[in-house]
C-alpha cells in the first residue's frame, strides 16, 4: 500500500531537492572550469616542458669547445610544416647554458640561409686582454758593448767594439711607462676569467741623473750605463796618445780609455772598463769591468790581464788572462787562459794553439793545435782540485758545526748552574762560562769563512753542468781534452767534433752540419 503525503510534506520534499541540485551545480563548477583563463593554466600545466624546445628537429646538437671559448650549433632540418625562428635557437642556447657572446649574424644567417647539416660558430667568448706592468724606455742602448762583427772573410772586426755610451748633461735618458690595467675575460658559459694585475715600478735610482714626472736627465756628461735596473753615470779618463814606461801606470776609478799604444813596463788598473785601440805588449792590465784590446796583446809570457767581466782583443799571445766572464779572441797562442763562462777562439782562423784554455762553461774554437803537434790543453768544467777541495770543506763544515753544537750544550749547562746560583756560582764556572764564548765566536766567525768557500764551490760545480769543448774544424794530434776531473790526449788528428762529459768518461760526437 503505498505512502500518501500531505501537502505540506510535498511543499518540503520540492525545497529539498532545489537545495541538492544548487549544490550539485556548484561541485561542478568547482571540478570543470569553465573560463579560457582557467582551461588555459590547467593546459599549461600538464605540457611537457621539453616540448618548449621540441620544434628543434632530433639530432640537433651543440658542441662547446674544452676551453669554453667557442661554441658550434649542428642543426637539423625542420619537420615538414614548421620552420624555425632565430629565437628558437637562443632558446636552445641558453638552455644548454650558452649565454655569452652570442653570434648574432650567424644566427641569423642560420635561419634565413637555412644552414643545416653542419656546425656554424653561433657564440664565442671574450679572452682575456693582459695589460702590462710599469716599465723604463731607455733612450740609449744599455748594453755596456757591442758584440765583435765577423767580416764577410771570416776576420773579425774589433775595432768597433765601443765600451761607452756618453751622455751630454740634460739629455734625457729614461722615461716611465705606467702599468696598464688588463681587461678581464668571460666564456660562452658566462665564466668570468681574471686578468692579471699589473705593477708599477717605483722610481728609479742611480747616480748622475734627475727626475722631471716620468722622464730622468742626465745631471752631467760622462758615461753612462745601467746596473741592476739603475741608471749610472760616471766619468771617463781618455789618453789620445801613447802610454809607455814614462807614464809607467794609469790608475782610474771609472772607464780607462787609450787611443794609441801601451808599451812594455805599464800598468793600468780601471774600477771600471779598460779600451785600448792601439797595441799592447808586456803590459799588466786590472779592470772591475771589461777590457777590449782593438789590436790584441802580446805579452811575452810576462803579462797578465785581469777583468771580473769578459775580455776581447784581436789576438792573445803568450800572456795569462782571468776573466769573471768570457774569454774571446781571433787567436790564442801559448796563452794560459781562465773564464768563469767561456773560452771562444772565432773568426777566420778561430784557432788556439799551445798553451792551456780554461772555461768553465765551455770551449769552443775552429782549430785546436796545428801540424807540428803542440801541446794544447783544452778544459772545461771544474778543476780536479776544485772537487777535492769541496769535499774536504764539507767535512770541515761537518766538524765545525759538532763541534759548535757540543759548546752549546757545555755553555747551556753551565748557565743552568749559574741561574740556579746566582751570586754564589763559582769562580770556576764564570772563567769557563768567559772562555766558550770566545770559543763560540770563534767557531761562527770559522763557519762562516767555510760556508762561503762551500757556496762557492758549490757554485762552480753548479755551472759546469753541461760543459763541453766544440772544435768546429781541424784538431791536431797532441791536444789534450779535459772535462771536470776526466781528461784524453788525442793520438790522431780528427775534426768536428764536440766533446762532453758523461758519468766520468769523456765522449765525443761528430758535428753535423745541415
Amino acid at each position: 500500500m503505498s505512502k500518501q503525503f500531505s501537502p505540506e510534506q510535498i511543499d518540503k520534499l520540492k525545497n529539498a531537492m532545489a537545495k541538492a541540485q544548487d549544490a550539485l551545480a556548484n561541485v561542478s563548477e568547482v571540478k570543470n572550469p569553465s573560463t579560457e583563463e582557467e582551461k588555459a593554466t590547467n593546459t599549461a600545466e600538464e605540457q611537457n616542458p621539453e616540448e618548449e624546445y621540441s620544434i628543434l628537429a632530433q639530432g640537433t646538437y651543440l658542441n662547446v669547445d674544452e676551453d669554453e671559448m667557442a661554441a658550434w650549433l649542428y642543426l637539423m632540418p625542420p619537420e615538414k610544416g614548421k620552420i624555425y625562428e632565430k629565437q628558437d635557437l637562443i632558446d636552445y642556447l641558453s638552455k644548454n647554458g650558452v649565454t655569452d657572446g652570442l653570434h648574432q649574424s650567424n644566427l641569423s644567417a642560420m635561419i634565413k640561409k637555412k644552414v643545416y647539416n653542419r656546425e656554424i660558430l653561433v657564440a664565442q667568448g671574450k679572452p682575456v686582454k693582459e695589460g702590462s706592468d710599469g716599465y723604463f724606455e731607455y733612450l740609449f742602448t744599455p748594453e755596456e758593448y757591442g758584440v765583435p762583427k765577423v767580416r764577410a772573410d771570416g776576420s773579425v772586426d774589433y775595432t768597433n767594439i765601443n765600451a761607452l755610451q756618453n751622455v751630454r748633461a740634460g739629455e734625457k735618458v729614461a722615461i716611465y711607462h705606467q702599468a696598464v690595467q688588463g681587461e678581464d675575460g668571460i666564456t660562452v658559459l658566462g665564466h668570468e676569467m681574471k686578468a692579471k694585475l699589473c705593477r708599477d715600478l717605483p722610481p728609479m735610482r742611480g747616480k748622475g741623473i734627475r727626475r722631471e714626472n716620468e722622464a730622468y736627465y742626465a745631471q752631467s756628461d760622462g758615461k753612462i750605463e745601467v746596473k741592476d735596473g739603475k741608471i749610472d753615470i760616471q766619468n771617463v779618463h781618455e789618453i789620445s796618445g801613447d802610454v809607455d814606461a814614462i807614464i809607467g801606470k794609469v790608475e782610474f776609478f771609472g772607464d780607462v780609455i787609450i787611443f794609441g799604444n801601451v808599451e812594455e813596463g805599464v800598468v793600468i788598473r780601471a774600477g771600471r772598463n779598460i779600451e785600448i785601440h792601439g797595441s799592447t805588449s808586456l803590459a799588466n792590465l786590472y779592470a772591475g769591468g771589461d777590457i777590449i784590446l782593438s789590436r790584441g796583446i802580446q805579452g811575452g809570457n810576462k803579462s797578465k790581464i785581469s777583468a771580473r767581466g769578459n775580455v776581447f782583443a784581436d789576438f792573445i799571445e803568450h800572456t795569462t788572462v782571468e776573466a769573471g766572464g768570457t774569454v774571446q779572441a781571433n787567436t790564442i797562442l801559448s796563452s794560459h787562459i781562465y773564464a768563469k763562462d767561456k773560452v771562444i777562439a772565432t773568426g777566420k782562423r778561430g784557432a788556439i794553439i799551445g798553451g792551456e784554455v780554461h772555461g768553465i762553461k765551455g770551449v769552443e774554437a775552429a782549430t785546436a793545435g796545428n801540424d807540428v803537434e803542440v801541446k794544447t790543453i783544452l778544459h772545461c768544467g771544474y778543476a780536479p782540485e776544485t772537487h777535492e777541495r769541496l769535499i774536504e770543506i764539507r767535512k770541515k763544515e761537518m766538524e765545525i758545526r759538532e763541534n759548535l753544537a757540543n759548546l752549546v750544550d757545555s755553555m747551556t749547562e753551565a748557565l743552568r748552574e749559574k741561574r740556579m746560583r746566582g751570586a754564589s756560582t763559582s769562580a770556576a764556572t764564570e772563567a769557563k762560562l768567559s772562555e766558550w764564548n770566545k770559543m763560540k765566536d770563534q767557531y761562527f766567525a770559522e763557519l762562516d769563512k767555510v760556508e762561503s768557500e762551500r757556496e762557492s764551490l758549490e757554485e762552480v760545480v753548479e755551472q759546469s753542468k753541461g760543459a763541453e769543448i766544440k772544435v768546429d774544424g781541424n784538431i791536431y794530434r797532441n791536444v789534450v781534452i779535459s772535462i771536470n776531473a776526466e781528461q784524453m790526449m788525442l793520438d790522431r788528428n780528427t775534426c768536428f767534433m764536440k766533446y762532453q762529459a758523461d758519468r766520468g768518461v769523456i765522449e765525443g760526437s761528430v758535428i753535423v752540419h745541415n
